[in-house]
């Protein structure tokens, strides 16, 4: 539990939802700040202060967290790394927002992401982990439903695994796709989805591996799946869904499990220390 009011600041997707909705069940005050075009308006209802701004409004945003008094915030939901390619004017970026960007090195995701917690860190707020309120959106190792991987099937799960480690290590992506231990698709900039969708039209039956990068910060960039994830795997022919078990944050869980079953596609919870197909 924070201590004082937790800040959140919300981005694309329903993990905003469950962690303010969490907290909330935990009778924690929660003052959001939300990004315009991208967090779901539903957020409103489930936090007890909100402030929308621009992409780019670092400063309105920091001044609504001082405000209210938040010295602990939670960073959850997507923010698209194409936006980051837009025109200044159309991000509407502020003097600090402006220099933080003039201040990257690079723009990975690990350079992005730090330097904003560094910056908040510099303003007296800290960053939580994203699942401190929702740890039980963290699954154990195991099927989410009723299906199970091929012994094939655990074969490239096995194959796969230890190549999304290695994407990850390069702060590429967190996703492959691989079939007959070869890789059909890789992660990069456009995101888990369209990489699931890509590698769809190369060959049915894929499987997908997601996990965490070896050095993954909890405080950002947690890989998540949820319904959305299943509708790509559904148009792209996809069998199988391995995830990193306890450290992969799972959507709605229950309707993850339910539709992939109607969708003949297992999802499953894998242990690093117990890889499928492996001794």
């Amino acid at each position: 539990m924070a201590s004082g009011v937790l800040g959140l600041i919300a981005g694309q997707g329903a993990l905003p939802l469950d962690v303010a909705r969490s907290a909330r069940r935990r009778g924690q005050r929660m003052v959001c700040v939300a990004l315009r075009d991208l967090a779901d308006p539903a957020i409103e209802a489930c936090v007890d202060e909100i402030t929308w701004i621009h992409l780019g409004e670092a400063a309105a945003g920091i001044a609504a967290f001082h405000r209210a008094g938040v010295r602990e915030a939670v960073m959850a939901g997507k923010v698209p790394k194409q936006v980051l390619y837009r025109d200044g004017g159309s991000l509407r970026l502020d003097a600090s927002a402006e220099r933080l960007i003039e201040g990257l090195r690079d723009r990975r995701d690990d350079t992005i992401l730090l330097a904003i917690a560094d910056f908040l860190a510099g303003l007296g707020i800290r960053l939580l982990p994203q699942w401190a309120f929702s740890p039980e959106l963290l699954p154990a190792s195991g099927p989410l439903g009723s299906l199970a991987p091929t012994p094939a099937q655990q074969a490239d799960i096995a194959f796969g695994f230890l190549i999304a480690k290695k994407i990850g290590e390069l702060d590429i992506g967190q996703t492959v796709v691989v079939k007959d231990r070869a890789v059909l698709a890789v992660e990069a900039i456009e995101g888990t989805d369209a990489a699931i969708r890509r590698a769809g039209g190369i060959a049915a039956g894929g499987c997908v591996v997601k996990v965490a990068k070896p050095a993954q910060d909890a405080r950002f960039d947690v890989p998540t799946i949820g319904l959305d994830t299943v509708e790509a795997l559904r148009e792209a022919r996809a069998s199988v869904l391995a995830f990193e078990a306890g450290a992969t944050i799972v959507l709605e869980r229950e309707a993850v499990a339910r539709r992939a079953d109607a969708c003949g596609i297992a999802v499953l919870g894998v242990d690093p220390d117990k890889l499928p197909g492996t001794p």
